[in-house]
């Protein structure tokens, strides 16, 4: 999403207000670029920032919003005001990004029936307040929360979830701190089950965290696409930014990420009563070992569930987890590597389905879809375990194979290995 301030006022210092011939080149080069959604602001958001009437608003974005429609373009309407989203709608734009997070009934009504995409941002206080002093006992905690009631708010008068993006909002109403607290864990924001998205472009938090001058645009836009590589990396899929060649260039260094399951119901050494504790320590073991492999991340790890035994039911109840990474190593190779961690934790395969110490599956990998003799992806009994299924829908709500298939396409009456969050 590329971003077309049409303001005399810009924090970026990229205002184009009463400029519009200059702001559809540069929409244009910013499609050119790689861009897929010009995102058209008329109102600065900045710290202390004055208001802008809505009348003033359309007048500095109405005619941009128009023209970039009719030329076929995917335009985003920046407002908190009702008024300017619905002639922005009339106008041909497909998605509303509302800073203030849909707060303004009118603003729900404005676009409930309209069937445009919308973004949903948090933002403790008003843009001329908000960085006056900002508290939060738990600053992601409680942006998840609020990101979740306004999310569903607008489904219960009617926007389909599907219709619905999530902004955390990094810098509105957040210190630096609170903010780089807030993008090192976007993957909680991803638990919300909406597409999740990263405004962090030449933001202050990025002058500070990468020691920069905040004069030097060139060096806060190679942070500010090192920040939307990473966020990306943790969940996010729409990056909102001002400079889009460097931020192309940095996404193409983005790994894709792979799904893991893993189960344990043989405890090596255990006291009685303690064998579920047993199975989680190996199973944190794994993990661990998970942690070290080379050119991966660990992104996320789903809550412990128990479940039954599957295909061979006259054995011990399993723990089971799910991993999130993203990963250079190729599918085969990253086998490997899974099969020298369960080896290390003495898994012995004498017996189809029977017990284990440790099983690691690749679930999933992103973009492949092929069955050999050594390795099938998606695992084609994914979709029937329900020991695979909940823990990886806890993390990745949602979550679509690569081959097209949604992973709880089985209700869970249906599915074997019936598993419990522990």
């Amino acid at each position: 999403m590329g971003i077309l301030n049409m303001t005399p006022d810009s924090f970026s210092g990229d205002g184009l207000a009463g400029k519009e011939q200059v702001a559809l080149e540069r929409a244009r080069q910013m499609i050119e670029a790689g861009a897929e959604i010009i995102d058209v602001g008329g109102e600065s958001t900045r710290p202390g920032a004055d208001l802008v009437s809505p009348e003033e608003e359309w007048e500095r974005v109405g005619e941009v919003v128009r023209l970039l429609a009719e030329e076929g373009i995917c335009v985003s309407i920046d407002t908190r005001h009702a008024d300017v989203a619905a002639r922005a709608i009339q106008a041909g734009a497909s998605i509303v990004n509302d800073v203030s997070g849909f707060r303004d009934p009118a603003m729900i009504q404005a676009v409930v029936d309209a069937s445009v995409g919308l973004v949903v941002m948090h933002m403790q206080g008003e843009p001329a307040t908000m960085q006056d002093d900002p508290q939060y006992e738990d600053v992601v905690t409680e942006v998840c929360g609020y990101l979740r009631q306004q999310a569903h708010l607008l489904e219960e008068a009617g926007v389909a979830h599907d219709r619905i993006c999530v902004d955390p909002g990094p810098g509105f109403g957040k210190t630096p701190s609170q903010t780089i607290e807030l993008m090192r864990n976007i993957h909680e924001v991803r638990h919300l089950g909406y597409p999740v998205m990263c405004a962090v472009s030449r933001k202050r938090f990025i002058t500070g965290a990468y020691k920069l001058d905040a004069s030097d645009v060139a060096a806060r836009d190679a942070a500010s696409a090192t920040e939307a590589l990473m966020a990306c990396e943790l969940g996010a899929s729409i990056v909102r930014v001002h400079a889009v060649p460097a931020t192309v260039e940095a996404l193409k260094e983005l790994r894709p990420y792979v799904v893991l399951s893993l189960g344990s119901n043989v405890a090596l050494v255990a006291e009685p009563g303690e064998e579920d504790e047993a199975k989680q320590a190996q199973i944190n073991l794994a993990v661990g070992k998970l942690c070290q492999l080379p050119d991966t991340l660990l992104i996320d790890v789903a809550p412990f569930y128990k479940s039954k035994a599957a295909y061979k039911e006259d054995q011990d109840d399993f723990v089971n987890i799910a991993v999130v990474l993203r990963t250079g190593l190729p599918p085969r190779e990253l086998l490997d590597c899974l099969h020298a961690i369960e080896n290390m934790l003495g898994r012995v395969r004498t017996e189809a389905n029977g017990p284990r110490t440790l099983d690691i599956d690749i679930v999933d990998y992103q973009m492949y879809d092929y069955a050999t003799d050594e390795l099938t992806l998606p695992h084609p009994r994914a979709t029937e375990r329900d020991f695979v299924v909940r823990p990886i829908e806890d993390v990745l709500p949602g979550h679509v194979l690569a081959n097209g298939h949604a992973l709880s396409e089985l209700p869970a009456e249906k599915r074997l290995g019936a598993a419990e969050r522990m």
